[in-house]
């Protein structure tokens, strides 16, 4: 297996671990897919594959709808997406994505959120080339062999692909989103769910100990409410 998967594994327990922060976090997208591209997921591949994220994560229909059309108001405010890099104790690089309407706050907390943890906040540039920008899929599993589906996949920028109980995993470049998702769909292909995900090129192994210092920078960082995401270089050592 390459780096995806033990990536995946490493994060599935924690990612959208709690159900209240996974709406929130969904809600933003819905914003963000309806104001890039219409309020119809017929014609609109980004807000179909956000509805796909919502429905994965037991967001209920109704919760669904009412986010559409509130993004749909021209009085909601829209969310732009910001990266922060930085790092925490012990050299590990961190990348924080967030999807914030109120720069200046977000800007505020996320350097307290460093300081106050004995991490530094970096300057843009200094810590995302690091991370590979890729896109993820899962899809339902059932009557397609993972090997074969990869050699059809490559000419569309695919990656890596692999199964595991959840389904069948494709990762590829940032840029191969829209080209995969589309092949999907005219395969008449069940996309459970898909994304964009930041996968550290090296990392660094610390200690339980050392690794605790870590994680509560990354705990208040996953709390706040601008943030989408938290990418990191930590490995803890066994």
């Amino acid at each position: 297996m390459g780096r995806a998967f033990e990536f995946r594994k490493a994060r599935k327990m924690k990612r959208w671990s709690a159900m209240a922060k996974a709406f929130t976090r969904i809600g933003k997208d819905i914003v963000m897919a309806v104001k890039e591209g219409g309020p119809d997921p017929d014609t609109n591949a980004k807000l179909r594959a956000v509805i796909q994220n919502a429905k994965s994560v037991n967001m209920p229909k109704d919760n669904i709808e009412r986010a559409i059309k509130r993004a749909s108001d021209k009085s909601q405010g829209d969310y732009k997406i910001v990266l922060f890099e930085g790092y925490a104790p012990h050299g590990i690089a961190v990348l924080v994505e967030t999807a914030t309407d109120n720069n200046n706050r977000t800007v505020a907390n996320i350097r307290s959120h460093f300081n106050k943890s004995d991490g530094n906040l970096g300057t843009s540039g200094s810590v995302e080339f690091m991370f590979d920008h890729t896109c993820n899929f899962c899809i339902n599993k059932e009557g397609i062999d993972p090997e074969e589906l990869e050699l059809e996949l490559i000419d569309f920028g695919a990656e890596e692909v692999f199964e595991d109980e959840d389904g069948i995993h494709i990762y590829a470049p940032f840029q191969n989103f829209g080209s995969i998702q589309k092949e999907l769909e005219s395969r008449n292909i069940e996309i459970i769910s898909s994304g964009f995900e930041r996968i550290p090129q090296v990392t660094k192994t610390l200690s339980e100990e050392q690794a605790a210092d870590v994680e509560k920078l990354l705990e208040k960082l996953e709390d706040d409410d601008d943030v989408q995401n938290v990418y990191h270089t930590m490995e803890i050592s066994e």
